[in-house]
């Protein structure tokens, strides 16, 4: 196995891998999930589903609907022909496992950091001692406050000469249930320190070209809340507007680009998943963040986006506000993904396969979306969203035993990416077209 470890990290963290539940944690025992298959009837299996009362588990795309069902629905749900297979056979087994304790982490070879999942103040305590142990090439940064007055915290990695080159920006944990996108960060920053401290010579001449903005936490009260109360909890924690007792926007609706650009993108309930918010960028989670994007791009510029989410292992380019509408980039933005994609599948023991293309021709129709404004209000050269493992056998809940495999192939993915920036490679690469 490969050493990603910096040799400076010797914190001991607490043995239970998550945090400690509240008494009013929410429990899906008996509740199970499945994947109803639509194909082209998506209308008349919805109108199936009506008979009944669920949740969806995720957003219904053209070719299958993922929903939760509780426990007292079953009977009716088994009852409508409908063809489907069952992501969580019972979904409280699941959240248990996933939080089961994991081992403490301590300084050793064989870490068992990206074997189990941890609480947030763990988390925090580990990008403290990557800075510690990079402290002449990093530091900690804050994008501001969240609605509850948590630093949104990350790490900015530079090679030399100093920082001040074009910026790599990597947002995680946007949306607050999806656990995996923190490790895979949190690796990928580990393997940058660890192969500039080792000599190696690509992780050197990443350091060397662009400064690192890693940013874990983007939300970090749904995270806590996620942990604590509400497994499946997705947006952050902030009141809803007057005489709504609902919480929470969905930080990835609040950009300001795009935001009111398709009725289809948002919701403009408050009790939604995606509720976008009152106005753009309304969460103090998107001012700070929106004012490091701007920062970034007055200063050397922003050369990569990232916004790292699961499931269902999509490289998304912009944009996700209009079907039809292409940048200029798509050409270079598309080749670029399509050998990011075939690299993960090629490294990868899984055979991991990424679908790619513009977000909302390729997925679903999204707008005030990070990826939109990095690239049209931040210029971002090349800007996505990642969406992470799995396709649908585990969807939000990911085991444990897929984060390390799930960082590893990204790393990968990364590696490859980051040496596709160069604009030379790019040269006569034209626009591409979907039909």
């Amino acid at each position: 196995m490969r050493s990603f470890l910096v040799n400076s990290l010797w914190v001991s963290l607490a043995a239970a891998s998550v945090a400690v539940r509240s008494p009013d944690f929410v429990s899906y025992d008996g509740y199970k999930v499945f994947r109803v298959k639509t194909g082209r009837q998506l209308a008349a299996v919805q109108q199936k589903l009506s008979a009944l009362t669920y949740d969806k588990w995720n957003h219904d795309i053209d070719r299958h609907i993922d929903i939760l069902i509780s426990p007292d629905q079953l009977a009716t749900f088994e009852s409508l022909g409908l063809d489907f297979h069952t992501m969580h056979e019972n979904l409280g087994n699941s959240i248990h496992e996933e939080s089961a304790s994991g081992s403490p982490w301590k300084r050793q070879a064989n870490s068992s950091w990206f074997d189990s999942y941890h609480p947030y103040e763990d988390h925090l305590a580990y990008l403290d001692e990557l800075s510690k142990g990079f402290k002449d090439n990093s530091e900690i940064i804050s994008s501001g406050t969240s609605y509850e007055g948590r630093d949104i915290k990350g790490i900015h990695l530079w090679g030399s000469g100093g920082p001040g080159k074009p910026a790599v920006l990597y947002h995680g944990t946007v949306h607050a249930r999806e656990w995996i996108s923190a490790p895979v960060v949190e690796y990928i920053a580990t393997q940058l320190i660890s192969g500039y401290k080792s000599g190696d010579a690509l992780s050197k001449s990443f350091l060397d070209a662009y400064d690192f903005y890693i940013i874990p936490f983007v939300n970090p009260d749904g995270f806590v809340h996620s942990q604590k109360v509400e497994r499946l909890w997705r947006k952050n924690r902030q009141p809803g507007p007057r005489n709504s007792t609902c919480f929470g926007r969905d930080i990835n609706r609040n950009w300001a680009f795009g935001w009111n650009a398709n009725p289809l993108g948002a919701s403009t309930n408050p009790c939604s998943q995606t509720y976008k918010g009152e106005a753009p960028s309304d969460t103090p989670e998107n001012q700070g963040l929106d004012a490091l994007v701007h920062k970034l791009r007055d200063g050397a510029g922003i050369k990569l986006y990232i916004d790292w989410h699961s499931y269902g292992q999509y490289i998304l380019s912009p944009y996700g506000y209009n079907e039809t509408l292409y940048a200029p980039e798509l050409g270079k933005w598309t080749k670029a993904a399509s050998i990011v994609s075939e690299t993960i599948r090629d490294s990868s023991a899984a055979r991991t396969t990424f679908t790619f293309g513009p977000s909302g021709a390729t997925l679903y129709t999204t707008t005030g979306a990070a990826p939109d404004h990095v690239y049209e209000v931040g210029k971002a050269a090349f800007s996505y969203t990642i969406e992470l493992r799995d396709t649908g056998d585990f969807g939000f809940v990911l085991p444990p035993s897929q984060i390390r495999g799930t960082a590893e192939e990204q790393w990968e993915g990364q590696k490859v990416l980051l040496q596709l920036l160069d604009e030379e490679f790019f040269d006569g690469v034209g626009p591409a077209i979907f039909v």
